[in-house]
């Protein structure tokens, strides 16, 4: 990697601290701000998630967290508008919610630096000590494993990462989509664990609905674990409900193709 293609960006860890006197606190987000001072954010949104928070503090207000992603976005993002925005941000917050101190990063890209800062300190670990957690990896896994692809086939300049679909559904909606690309035709690409609960192969249908009523030629992918299973119903279900609306599965184990095709229409 070329140093004169580095830039040098700033973050901040948001906590949630349930007790200030015990001074606990658990990361739940990630806000890092360009050299064009522009902010990027990337704040818990998985069921999973919320249920590990709720394990941790049973009285925690998942509302407010779940809002204050959508509060984000709604405040902006453009350049130049970061410091306004992080120094409004901090006097809001409640006492629940702690910025940590500011830190800075070299990275060729803001967008895939804010996926790796996330996935460092604010995704649980994942131990891959038992058979069953290997069997049934969920979104995370899935998500980090596909990151390292597409690093590897060198798509990060190329990717858009966390991508909002607001501007497809409704003004505010939390809901990402994983990895994004745009090279004449617009594509998306989410993962989708078949092992777990079909409400994310439900949203990704729902939302690539959405995106096609705006952009006929959107493409669409889902990242599986695995190839699907003939004559499993959960796979069935989620198989037909893809193919139903035009959503290409690509299993992990054949993520390393579809990269490089990537990688040749973007070049």
């Amino acid at each position: 990697m070329a140093e004169e293609n580095l830039a040098t960006c700033t973050f901040r860890i948001l906590r949630y601290v349930p007790n200030l006197v015990r001074d606990e606190w658990m990361n739940i987000g990630v806000l890092l701000v360009d050299p064009a001072g522009q902010l990027h954010a990337q704040l818990l949104q998985e069921e999973a998630d919320f249920a590990r928070l709720r394990r941790l503090h049973p009285e925690a207000d998942i509302t407010v967290l779940r809002a204050l992603a959508g509060d984000l976005q709604a405040r902006g993002g453009r350049p130049g508008e970061a410091a306004a925005l992080m120094a409004g941000f901090e006097e809001t917050l409640s006492n629940a919610l702690q910025l940590g101190p500011q830190k800075a990063v070299l990275t060729t890209n803001a967008e895939a630096e804010l996926v790796r800062l996330f996935h460092d300190q604010v995704e649980p670990t994942v131990y891959r000590g038992t058979a069953a957690a290997e069997r049934e990896p969920n979104r995370a896994v899935i998500r980090r494993r596909a990151r390292e692809i597409f690093h590897r086939n060198q798509l990060d300049p190329m990717l858009r990462f966390s991508v909002h679909v607001d501007e497809f559904t409704t003004p505010g909606d939390p809901f990402r989509l994983d990895f994004g690309w745009r090279n004449g035709v617009r594509g998306f690409l989410h993962s989708v664990p078949l092992a777990r609960d079909a409400g994310q192969a439900k949203v990704l249908a729902f939302t690539a609905d959405a995106v096609r009523a705006k952009d006929p030629d959107a493409e669409f992918v889902a990242v599986t674990e695995a190839a699907p299973k003939p004559g499993n119903r959960r796979h069935d279900f989620m198989a037909g409900l893809f193919e139903a609306h035009r959503i290409e599965m690509v299993p992990l184990g054949g993520l390393d193709e579809f990269a490089r095709r990537l990688r040749s229409r973007l070049n």
